[in-house]
């Protein structure tokens, strides 16, 4: 079905019903161009996915692939509701209201693995739409499998563009869980051609089941259990031997044998346990553990008085939801009002229980509350914290309990302001040094990969924000280890750091006698570089010059004199240098090489473009003779990008490079962790020109618009596609930092606005960007995808560079005396003193 759905994309005709082998629509003829196509089902053509080889095959025309679209469509909110169109002769057209009944809408949901119709509706509830009027009477019986299958009648309705059919399906359920004790629990089936079926157990892992706990929002997966744990289902037995990444949003997008195939019985129905949906959250709060509070009722969300609610029922939300103790209970609209119904009525807990579900419900005591009177909740977060590994507790490895687990941290998720926060909560000073696992050796268990937007004032790690824009591939190589300055470690002279915005990049800074002080170029080389890209986890030296300072409170502390061999494992190893007052400005930069010596340039970010390698002291491309998905891969997967979007493989795709072409015929197995590691001719040995470098697109690669120029929607460009960003919690210094960042002035308005495009995602909601945030990426926010955007909540933005142009344009006409006296800046501000307000 992944590679159904690419093709039906493709073609522009609608979403994947079937994918059928066996020449199911009669035998080909001519070349057989493959026998395996690897697509993940987010590629824009067929071409794009991987494959075994092109021409290479073990098969014949009797096993020709064939593939069933949808031919309908719902234009609106969501997949299963909107303005109606079919598929006629390659083109879209809109369905009219006098031409579709009941029978026809039973139909249309049922194609679209939608629940029963729920509303049929006329009088434009969708829009007008701009496409063609399909005004022939459709007559389906109601139990077609398609739309396409039912007869029309040649009699042909009088339709304006105000009578386009709209009809409401129940939502999507393609997956349930069925014999358990809730419905996190139980044996799996899925829905197909309008029919429930069970899975089978071969090749069922915790992959799979993560899948299934994702599409039903019930937590994390278990166990993934085979042979009938929770008795044997009935019916057909739709998927065999499950290929599932674990990132696919519904089971049905998973690889398998096909629909129907399988050599199986129920006796090997396959089953998952999840870890259970929470019935409470905590929403529009700056981190995971704080919110306004939403509990769980009748499978709808609502929000909770502030007068129902006390300290006791505080403490059982804290623990429900692993975010420790409950640090304040507020009211009068402190994280917003939402739009969620009201709950009222009196909660009452003892403050022990587990779960606020389990808490006594007072039905006789109601509260008068409104909108403006929602309870919030500050939970503590992470509730314990400490470092080990050390000769004392104000050193070591940093380790965090959450979720009622004790794990490490990814040194990609922390920096200096985190390490303050740490220190002051743990009671040891300030921080004096971020460290890698080489100094308290590695860890065990979780790691923890949230990213803690501290601003540096806080006085515990809970009270900081949780963003989740890291990207790295953290292993407990990169646990990261806090010296505190009460620590016995802080005197130890050689802790060094780089004051550059990028990790392994910046002016070198080098702790001598507890004292911070900038290093010279003097006497330095290659040899000390090594020592200190190797110290900071940072791979081997690319380059180090001199700069001048930009750090001239310690401008009167200087160093010079390190002599390295080469293999010391910290600056401290070598020999001591000397102390002195700093004479010269040239302070030591250096630029380390963090992702193993390569690149993507050319499309204004790290996660795409051509890609460039470097080899004996020059960067150089990569022909792309032989270049495929997997290949790709692996420089994601490098670089910490995610994953390929597509194979890049036309001439130049971001501009032919310079220099040396390093590589040719570059063949991965996909699963490498270094480009290095893939087998290729060698070095410089090619058959090749710059018009044919290979360029690369990483799920990770990440851009921000607006539609206009320098105004208009914000869109951002993430996983493949431009998506909307919702205005929820959007204030000032956001739309500042995001005009800043496309060259459009420093400041802007902004509003809210319906999307351009009715089908593309919300990908970014509550985005709130901090004075010491350098990018939009920086500013915490929801995770992608994640939003509670309205159909008319995306962002809008007006950067002022846009009304300073207007203004220019205007008094040029009309003063031009003034502009030729002053220019544009000082003009404006003369000709607003001088001239009167008519004269303006």
């Amino acid at each position: 079905m992944a590679d159904a759905a690419v093709v039906c994309r493709e073609l522009d005709c609608g979403e994947p019903v079937d994918a059928l082998g066996d020449a199911h629509f009669g035998p080909g003829s001519g070349s057989i161009w493959t026998n395996r196509m690897l697509c993940t089902g987010l590629e824009s053509t067929l071409k794009n996915c991987g494959t075994v080889n092109w021409g290479f095959y073990n098969c014949d025309h009797r096993k020709d692939a064939g593939v069933i679209c949808s031919g309908v469509r719902l234009f609106g909110n969501s997949s299963c509701s909107g303005r109606l169109e079919i598929l006629d002769d390659q083109m879209w057209v809109s369905v009219c209201a006098a031409a579709f009944d009941q029978q026809d809408a039973e139909v249309v949901c049922r194609e679209l693995d939608c629940g029963a119709p729920v509303q049929v509706l006329g009088e434009d509830a969708f829009g007008k739409g701009d496409t063609q009027m399909w005004t022939q009477e459709i007559q389906c019986r109601g139990n077609e499998s398609q739309i396409q299958l039912c007869p029309t009648s040649l009699h042909t309705n009088s339709c304006s563009h105000d009578n386009y059919q709209r009809l409401f399906c129940a939502d999507k359920k393609n997956v349930r869980l069925v014999g358990g004790n809730s419905r996190c629990a139980g044996r799996v089936e899925v829905l197909h051609r309008g029919q429930w079926g069970t899975v089978c157990h071969y090749g069922w892992d915790m992959a799979d089941a993560a899948v299934v706990c994702r599409e039903l929002d019930c937590g994390e997966p278990v166990d993934a259990l085979g042979d009938a744990y929770f008795g044997q289902g009935s019916g057909p037995i739709w998927m065999y031997i499950v290929l599932c990444a674990g990132s696919e949003s519904t089971l049905k997008n998973c690889g398998a044998v096909g629909w129907g195939i399988h050599a199986c019985t129920h006796n090997y129905d396959a089953s998952v346990i999840c870890s259970g949906y929470k019935p409470s959250r905590l929403v529009n709060g700056s981190h995971l553990c704080s919110g306004r509070l939403e509990i769980l009722d009748d499978q709808s969300w609502v929000s909770v008085c502030a007068a129902a609610f006390d300290q006791q029922d505080a403490e059982v939300v804290c623990r429900e939801l692993d975010c420790g103790a409950p640090v304040q209970v507020l009211g009068e609209d402190a994280f917003g009002k939402g739009d969620a119904q009201m709950w009222t009525q009196e909660i009452q807990c003892r403050g022990d229980e587990s779960q606020i579900s389990f808490c006594l419900i007072s039905s006789s005591h109601k509260h008068s509350c409104t909108s403006d009177n929602n309870v919030g909740l500050i939970c503590s977060g992470y509730t314990e914290a400490k470092l080990r590994n050390s000769s004392d507790f104000c050193s070591g490895r940093v380790e965090l309990r959450f979720l009622n687990e004790w794990g490490t941290v990814c040194d990609a998720c922390w920096d200096m302001r985190a390490a303050s926060v740490l220190c002051r909560q743990l009671n040891c000073g300030i921080a004096v040094s971020v460290v890698g696992s080489d100094w308290f050796g590695e860890g065990s268990g979780e790691i923890w990969a949230d990213v803690l937007d501290c601003d540096g004032n806080e006085t515990k790690l809970s009270e900081c924000s949780i963003s989740s824009w890291s990207r790295a591939e953290c292993s407990h190589r990169r646990d990261v280890g806090v010296i505190c300055s009460d620590s016995s470690l802080a005197v130890h002279d050689g802790l060094v750091r780089l004051s550059g915005e990028r990790q392994c990049e910046g002016e070198v800074e080098v702790s001598i006698h507890q004292v911070w002080r900038r290093v010279l170029l003097d006497s330095w080389s290659l040899t000390e570089s090594s020592v200190v890209c190797r110290q900071l986890g940072c791979g081997s030296v690319l380059n180090f010059s001199g700069s001048s300072s930009s750090s001239p409170e310690h401008s009167h502390e200087c160093v010079t004199g390190f002599q390295c061999s080469g293999s010391e494992a910290h600056l401290g190893n070598c020999s001591s240098p000397q102390t002195l007052n700093c004479s010269s400005t040239q302070q030591l930069s250096i630029t380390c090489l963090d992702c193993g010596s390569i690149r993507l340039v050319g499309s204004g970010g790290d996660c795409a473009g051509r890609l460039e390698v470097f080899h004996s002291g020059s960067w150089g491309t990569v022909c792309d003779d032989s270049w495929d998905i997997k290949d790709a891969h692996v420089v994601c997967r490098q670089l910490q990008c995610g994953v390929a979007l597509s194979n890049q493989q036309v001439p130049a795709w971001f501009g032919p490079g310079s220099g040396p072409i390093w590589l040719d015929e570059v063949e991965c197995e996909g699963n490498e962790t270094s480009l290095r590691n893939c087998s290729s001719p060698g070095w410089g040995k090619h058959d090749c020109q710059h018009k044919e470098d290979v360029g690369v697109v990483c799920s990770e690669f990440k851009e921000i618009r607006l539609t206009e120029g320098c105004e208009g929607n914000v869109e951002v460009f993430y996983n493949g596609s431009w998506g909307n960003v919702c205005w929820n919690q959007m204030d000032r210094d956001t739309v500042s930092l995001i005009c800043q960042e496309l060259n459009c002035g420093r400041s802007g308005a902004f509003s809210n606005s319906i999307p351009r495009v009715e089908s593309a995602r919300n990908w970014l909601d509550e985005v709130k960007c901090r004075p010491h945030d350098s990018n939009v990426w920086q500013c915490p926010s929801l995770p992608w995808g994640q939003n509670g955007c309205g159909k008319d909540e995306v962002a809008k933005i007006t950067c002022l560079v846009a009304v300073l142009v207007e203004w220019r344009f205007f008094i040029e006409v009309s003063g031009e005396q003034c502009v030729e006296r002053t220019g544009i800046w000082l003009m404006l501000q003369w000709c607003v003193e001088s001239w009167t307000v008519e004269n303006l």
